[in-house]
Formats: C-alpha cells, structure tokens, sequence
C-alpha cells in the first residue's frame, strides 16, 4: 500500500528524503517546475519576508542587487560585466541560496532527470521498466552549480558532449545508439545553475555552440536526431577589458543573454573596510596580539582608491578588492614577525608596517608605460604616500593652510628637524625603542592629543602619521630605505644628501 504523504509545498526537507519511489513522488502532489521559475519563487519569498537573498555582498544594496533581482523575476540568463575583483563569481555562488533545498531525482539517471519528466535514455528506460517503483532521490541545491573557466582549450565536447568510441566498442553498440553520447557539462548541469567565467576568452565557435541552448533550450550532439530540451540558468562573468585585448563575445550570443549587469568597486572606504575584513584571512592568534588603528584600516582601503585613479595605472585593467585583503593580511603579519623578532607578546599596526604591504600592491596592478618606466615598488611607494596626503587633512589641519598661521601646530616639530635632528625609524624596532623615538620630538604627542583626545592606543600610530603627513606636504624630508625609514629637515636632506649604497634603496 502506497504510504500516503500531505501536499508537496507542505512537506519539510526531512519528509521529501523519506519519499523513496515515483508512486509516493505522484501521491504527494509534487509538480515539476523550471530551475528559474524556483529562483523567481524562492526569490518572491525573499522579497516578501524582507530576507536578504545574497549575504556578505557589500555596496551592491542600491545597483547591481536589484538589477539582479529584476533578472531572476523575468527569468532571465544574466552576464554580469565588470573589472576583476567585483566578487561576480560570488553572486553567481550565492544563487544557489534560491534554489530549493532538495529536488526529486531519477535514481541512476545519467542527467538528474525530473521524476515525472524524464529527459536521458537511462531515466526513460528505468521509468518505463519500473514504473511507480522508480527509485527517487533528492539531489541537493549546494550540488545544483556547475563553473566553468572559459579558456582558449575549451572544445564543444567539453561543454556539450561527443560520442564515446570506448562506450560504443565496450557495450558493442551502433553510433546511432543514443547511448553512446558522453555527455559534456552543459547537459550534465541540467536543472542547475551554469557558470562560464570570462566568457570573452571563449572561442566564437564554441560560443555559437551554446545558441541554441540559450533561444531553444535545447542542445544536438554530433548527428544525433535527439534533442535535449535542458532547463539550465546560465549565468555569464565577463570583463570589458577582454572585449579588445584578448575576445570578445559575438553578437548573437549576447543578444541571446537576456540580462546584462554592470558591476563597479566600492563607491566608499567603509564599503571597502566591510569587504576587506569579511574576506581577509587574519589568523585569531594575529587578531589578539595585534592592535589595529582605524585609520590603518582606512589607509590601506585609500591604497586602492589611489590606484583606481593613478596616472601609473591601467585604468581599464581595473584595481581588484584582491589588493585590500592581501596587503591587509600582509600588514598584520608585517607586524607579527616584527613582535616576533623582538619577543614582545603583543603589539600595534604602525605605519612602518606598511612596507610589508608593497608586495601585495606591486602583484595587484597593471602599469602603463610610464609607470613600468618608474618602477613597481616606486609606484607603490607612491600610492601609499598619495593615500597618506589624502587621509591626514581628514584628521589633523593641512600643512599648507597653517604654514604661515601664527598657530602652526607643527612649528615645533619641523623645527626641531630643522636644527639638524634626523629621526630613523627601523622597521623592526621593538615598542619600547619605538616610542622613544617618537617621545624624542618636541610637540608631537601634543599636537596628537590637542586634535584627539581619545586616541589611548593609537597614540604611537598617530605620532608617526603626522611625520608621513608633513613629508607628503613637503614640510619635512623622508627616505624610505630597505630597513627604516629616514625623516629630517627638507632643506637639510635635499642638500646634504649623500648616495647611498645600492641595496639601501627598496
């Protein structure tokens, strides 16, 4: 006797994996439904219920998520267009969150065939053997995505499939046997959710393969009279820069996409320190014994927006959110091995720490011509002196508008260097030496807490920023060396220079 189950929308996930046979899959109502028209249903109840279907997506909430949204309501395929680095392979990801938990299998099928709608050979043939007896399983939505990396060895047998000589000469079947098809990942992604990344490095001839799949819906393999209605959600990553360097995606196929959406960088710092954060992989035991200023945070966040907009960088290449975590990641273990070295227990970000950034930024750009001519490091160097001059009026007064003001804040300090003090700051210098060094110039801490109060463990930080911030405003001289960092008066430091060795130079 069948056993009896209440209406398919009613059951939980717990009841559906106990539904073991299509007679049971019949008798609790169970309708088939498009892999879209569940991401549109799924996506209602979001709306709905005020549910944020793609968590951890910062400063997307008023553009591309909308759009986004709009596309899965049409039930739309999408391509989603922008620089690398603006997390589009994470929002393909995270589609997966409006599919439902399980849907009915075939057992056995080749294709994860619908119960009630079988579409491989092998599902028709168990069907039909067994009837209300088919054996159902449940296929879950964490294994409903298929990603692909378009690169130039893709052939149409990797995506759509060929025939299987071996299969053919194993089973001693004919080549007009059906089932001698080796299905590619297309077909073998149906009722899912199918990625190409960088769809421009495509071949043309292989993009007009998919044609039909996205018009008809439907796929042909060789000779074969099949055809295979496939129910897929493609989703595209495409960047405008492959579009003249090295693809493109021809026209009728991006006639076809229904849906293109345009992503951007973060429109602010905080946006960018939300990203950083979520995705830096800072290890707890870095996090407990290392202190971070805000303003670290935000400086290296400024790193990228310098970059974004440096003459000495490739503006079409774009800056990826790559660049923040890494140097984030680097600033902290800058930090550690400096506390290491001097076996301290715990320690604060500084400034200096900024130099085991370099590595991270000089990885993540793409010079120009007149950038390569100045060098990876330098441009580096450059950007985080760029984000210095930019943040310091942000927090302390412009160096420029005080200079001749009777209330210079900084009078003291530039005068001090101006009879003839230099201050070196190694990059490893333990915190007892470091803050003596600091507490050795007249005014500095001062001025720190005069402009802030409640700076507590950000003091040091503070001190050093306002001597990067008055280098940047030309108000003192500063020499960045392999193993310090060099401040005295300008005037003093651009006549007295001595050149020195090769290797002291980064």
């Amino acid at each position: 006797m069948t056993k009896q189950f209440k209406n398919y929308s009613e059951l939980s996930a717990e009841e559906k994996l106990q539904i073991t046979t299509l007679a049971q899959l019949k008798a609790s109502g169970y309708q088939p439904k498009s892999v879209k028209q569940e991401l549109r249903d799924n996506l209602i109840h979001c709306l709905q219920n005020k549910i944020n279907p793609f968590p951890s997506i910062w400063g997307y909430e008023d553009t591309v998520i909308p759009e986004l949204e709009r596309a899965i309501l049409s039930m739309h395929n999408i391509n989603l267009l922008g620089l690398r680095g603006q997390a589009k392979t994470r929002i393909a990801r995270l589609m997966t969150h409006l599919l439902d938990e399980y849907i009915p299998v075939v057992e056995g099928a080749e294709l994860n065939d619908d119960p009630l709608q079988p579409l491989s050979w092998s599902a028709k043939q168990i069907v039909d053997e067994k009837g209300d007896d088919t054996p159902i399983s449940w296929w879950h939505r964490d294994e409903r995505y298929t990603e692909k990396l378009a690169t130039p060895d893709v052939t149409v047998a990797d995506l759509i499939g060929d025939i299987d000589p071996i299969k053919a000469a194993s089973m001693q079947l004919s080549y007009d046997d059906e089932r001698v098809i080796h299905y590619g990942l297309v077909p073998r992604s149906h009722r899912s959710i199918f990625v190409i990344n960088e769809l421009p490095d495509l071949q043309a001839r292989i993009q007009v393969a998919l044609f039909n799949i996205l018009q008809e819906g439907d796929i042909q393999i060789r000779g074969f009279k099949i055809r295979l209605p496939l129910d897929i959600q493609f989703v595209f990553t495409a960047n405008p820069e492959d579009y003249t360097n090295r693809g493109s995606i021809v026209t009728p196929l991006k006639d076809r996409i229904e849906s293109q959406i345009i992503t951007h960088y973060p429109h602010s710092i905080e946006i960018g320190k939300k990203i950083t954060e979520q995705e830096a992989q800072v290890k707890p035991a870095q996090k407990e014994n290392i202190k971070i200023s805000p303003l670290a945070q935000d400086l290296i966040e400024q790193i990228a927006f310098e970059a974004r907009h440096s003459e000495y960088v490739d503006e079409k290449s774009g800056v990826s959110a790559r660049l923040t975590i890494s140097a984030y990641e680097n600033l902290y273990s800058s930090a550690e091995r400096r506390m290491l070295i001097n076996g301290e227990s715990s320690t604060h970000i500084r400034l200096s720490d900024f130099v085991g950034t370099i590595p991270a930024i000089t990885g993540k750009i793409e010079l120009v011509y007149e950038g390569e001519q100045e060098g990876a490091d330098a441009v580096a160097q450059n950007l985080f002196g760029k984000a210095i001059r930019t943040m310091f009026t942000q927090y302390f007064p412009s160096p420029e508008d005080v200079r001749k003001a009777e209330q210079n804040p900084y009078r003291e300090i530039i005068q001090w260097f101006g009879k003839g003090n230099t201050l070196d700051l190694l990059n490893d210098l333990s915190d007892k030496e470091f803050k003596k060094s600091l507490n050795n110039i007249p005014s500095l801490k001062d001025t720190v807490t005069s402009h802030h109060k409640n700076v507590n463990s950000d003091l040091e930080f503070f001190m050093e920023f306002i001597l990067h911030g008055l280098s940047e405003y030309s108000q003192l001289s500063k020499k960045t060396l392999i193993s310090k960092t060099q401040f005295s008066d300008l005037l003093s430091g651009m006549l007295n220079f001595e050149a020195p060795d090769e290797d002291d130079f980064q």
